[in-house]
């Protein structure tokens, strides 16, 4: 059994890190975060402490060592440009780190937590859990064995609707989530480059507040992408049935069906970490260096090939009247 902290723990994915702990029979011995309606505890770990301020935490944690109870994994659900600092707070404990996505915000944050794994002779986790999906393995599967010269022809698109309440949160703020790459992107990001292989070049044709569109072309496919959080570019068919997602990927034409069987991939990201085989900051390299790239990039015109979804109307910033970007 091995002993856990989660920094965290109010956050929304947190219950995906929760019941893997549980379900890996393991123990949670403190948990952190600066808001405390984390009701969710009582049916995960009751008895773990709980502090709202990181001092506090942090002198608990200290507290522990010094009565020789090791802290074996720091849990880090935080917003998206904590992750590093709660990274190195998790290291220097002595306990090795599993973090969500994304891991970091710029590729040279990964070198710089390189350094402090091999200091304190610790490893950072993180959670990819697309690579462990049934549907996606087959497909890697399926072109790792086709021709080795295929570029295959691919269209990612990921509609998962936000309300007002995301751009006054810190995931609408580009400077704390990376933007809308980052935030909603960064695991297909992960699964294209996996499956199939290097980067050769990321076009970029609309990065606004509620959505972002280009092409990546990789080793073996040419990537078509579209990510959008806004409710209007949702198919009818979907807002029919009360739904506010609708993902979709197609190989070469053909519909790659992956809606479900992603309950469990944290708890079998839990069991293949606490196994030594967890992914660590070489694995999330090329998606972390795709987003930043993304949120960098000059926008290319629109001509020739892209999504057809990326030639839809702009609607204005929520709060910026009469602007449609940042």
């Amino acid at each position: 059994m091995k002993n856990f902290a989660l920094i965290g723990v109010g956050g929304y994915v947190a219950v995906r890190h929760l019941r893997a702990i549980k379900d890996t029979n393991n123990q949670l011995l403190v948990a952190l975060d600066k808001f405390d309606s984390v009701g969710i505890m009582d049916s995960y770990f009751p008895d773990a402490s709980f502090f709202v301020e990181f001092e506090r935490f942090d002198r608990h944690v200290e507290k522990l060592r010094r009565k020789n109870v090791q802290l074996d994994y720091i849990s880090i659900c935080t917003p998206n440009y904590l992750h590093d600092s709660h990274i190195r707070m998790a290291l220097r404990s002595g306990a090795h780190a599993i973090c969500e996505k994304p891991l970091v915000l710029n590729p040279w944050n990964l070198d710089a937590l390189k350094d402090i794994e091999n200091e304190y002779d610790k490893t950072v986790n993180t959670i990819l859990q697309l690579r462990l999906h049934p549907s996606i393995i087959a497909l890697k599967e399926k072109i790792d064995k086709g021709p080795k010269d295929k570029i295959y022809d691919v269209d990612l698109t990921y509609l998962t609707s936000r309300g007002n309440w995301y751009y006054t949160s810190w995931k609408g703020d580009v400077t704390k989530s990376g933007g809308i790459a980052s935030n909603i992107g960064i695991h297909f990001y992960d699964m294209l480059s996996w499956v199939f292989g290097g980067v050769k070049s990321n076009k970029v044709h609309l990065h606004k507040h509620d959505r972002a569109s280009g092409i990546l072309e990789f080793e073996k496919a040419r990537v078509r992408w579209f990510l959008s959080i806004n409710y209007d570019v949702l198919p009818k068919e979907i807002k029919a049935k009360g739904q506010r997602t609708y993902r979709s990927i197609t190989v070469d034409g053909d519909e790659i069906e992956f809606s479900d069987g992603f309950f469990d991939l944290h708890t079998a990201s839990y069991e293949n970490i606490v196994a030594g085989k967890g992914f660590g900051l070489e694995e999330a390299r090329q998606s972390i260096e795709i987003v930043h790239d993304i949120r960098v990039a000059e926008l290319s015109p629109m001509e020739g090939d892209y999504h057809p979804l990326a030639k839809l109307p702009l609607p204005n910033h929520p709060f910026k009247s009469g602007s449609s970007s940042y």
